[in-house]
């Protein structure tokens, strides 16, 4: 059985139903009885949200957890809710209002693949009830003030916000119950675009894409913000607008988010992890400032600051981690948190501009295409492109940890890896030169499929 993906449990709600949240609530609370025994639940603002948090509730209780309902909140103040105990998210992120979806998390972090396979074991064998006089009991408690507090605390440790002017496209999501009151807090003068929670995404679709922010882009560009911030469902990814109304490209932001990080931290060995398909321009900013980079798999950042750490000496800070358009800030908490983000880069565009900041970042031109190919093909095509794509590019520095990945001298890189939903190889390149060298990898992989 294969529940979990790259981010939890998702899918259409005739695969993600109650009776699986049920059976997931219940290997959960199993989980939480043998530590604090309590588990938080959430959910984000999609109509069958309802019904599975409730079913949740009773598979926890069941094993004799205690549940406490946080009801509609971001999937990271969840996050920040779950801190010394568990904690479920009924959420299916970006994804359209027909899906929904489970994230699990203990003590504010996501659980991890070992974590995820207990769960898998436990759903599998369909574990039993408690018995009648153990079941656990539930509350209610009210977490989003809490949490809009302790991201304008983080944001504020680094100072006070400028006067500024900031759009925010909240997408009908749960952006709308934290990012446009975490702003203004902080001081900023906030237009709000879809801030109410609508679960049929009837505004715009939940994913926040060039396509999907074509309101908040020409908002920008027409009106007084200095820049603009678009979210998804649940409030884990944030997309940046700049003043003329174009996309941000998310490894830019992240480079930007890295290198204040770094700069920011007092460790002799401030570390940033990311993930293979990463742009180089945040290796070249990290360093600029002093850190280093380590990559890890998609979706497992929390594994990947994990090792850094145990790798690392006393002189190690995990100063930041991300991936594109999701960002841990490890000194807030372990969990992805767009809210964070949108706290800290108002504050860091409000100091300077927004342009300044992207001044420094070399931005090449990046491409990402698919190349078909049925999943029983994946290992041995990926098996023979790890001799195949070094002997095409014998001066490039090569990585095979997390698919393929080749640093070529002085023209960029590329990254090959199978996708782990769908029938595709992915090939991914930022260079100069960067159509001749996608077609060139993107060939190489077609005659080896």
């Amino acid at each position: 059985m294969e529940l979990f993906g790259t981010a939890g449990i998702r899918g259409p709600v005739t695969e993600v139903t109650p009776e699986l949240a049920l059976a997931v609530g219940r290997a959960v609370g199993t989980d939480a009885v043998e530590g604090d025994g309590t588990v938080v639940v959430g959910r984000d603002g999609r109509e069958t949200g309802v019904s599975l948090a409730a079913a949740v509730e009773a598979g926890a209780t069941s094993a004799g957890a205690t549940v406490c309902r946080a009801g509609q909140l971001p999937t990271p103040a969840l996050a920040f809710a779950s801190r010394g105990r568990h904690g479920v998210m009924l959420t299916a992120s970006h994804n359209p209002p027909s899906d929904n979806g489970i994230k699990l998390f203990e003590d504010g972090q996501e659980y991890d693949r070992a974590g995820e396979q207990r769960i898998e074991n436990r759903v599998e064998s369909e574990q039993p009830v408690s018995n009648w006089d153990s079941w656990g009991s539930a509350e209610s408690i009210d977490v989003i003030d809490e949490y809009r507090d302790a991201v304008v605390d983080y944001a504020t440790q680094y100072g006070e916000t400028p006067e500024m002017t900031v759009a925010v496209d909240c997408g009908n999501g749960m952006a709308s119950l934290a990012v446009p009151q975490v702003l203004t807090t902080l001081g900023a003068h906030v237009h709000s675009l879809n801030a109410n929670v609508d679960g049929r995404f009837t505004a715009r679709e939940s994913k926040p894409t060039a396509e999907s922010l074509t309101d908040l882009r020409r908002f920008v560009a027409d009106g007084p913000s200095s820049f603009g911030l678009g979210h998804d469902g649940d409030a884990d990814r944030i997309v940046v607008i700049d003043g003329e109304g174009e996309v941000v490209h998310e490894d830019t932001v992240l480079a930007i988010l890295a290198e204040h990080a770094v700069r920011a931290s007092e460790a002799a060995d401030p570390v940033v992890v990311t993930t293979p398909n990463a742009s180089g321009r945040i290796d070249n900013r990290v360093e600029a400032a002093g850190g280093r980079v380590e990559r890890v798999r998609l979706g497992a950042l929390h594994e990947g600051i994990a090792s850094a750490r145990a790798a690392g000496t006393d002189d190690t800070e995990v100063a930041f981690a991300a991936e594109p358009w999701k960002h841990i800030h490890p000194r807030f908490g372990g969990w992805i948190d767009s809210v964070a983000s949108a706290a800290l880069l108002t504050r860091l565009v409000a100091e300077s501009s927004l342009d300044a900041l992207r001044e420094p970042v070399r931005e090449r031109p990046y491409r990402k295409v698919s190349v078909d190919c049925p999943d029983e093909h994946k290992a041995d095509v990926m098996a023979e492109l790890e001799t195949a794509l070094p002997e095409q590019f014998p001066e490039a520095a090569v990585e095979t940890e997390y698919g393929i990945r080749l640093d070529i001298p002085d023209d960029g890189w590329t990254l090959v890896r199978p996708s782990g939903t769908e029938p595709y190889i992915r090939v991914y390149a930022e260079s100069e030169s960067v159509d001749d060298l996608v077609d060139t990898v993107s060939d190489l992989v077609r005659r080896t499929v």
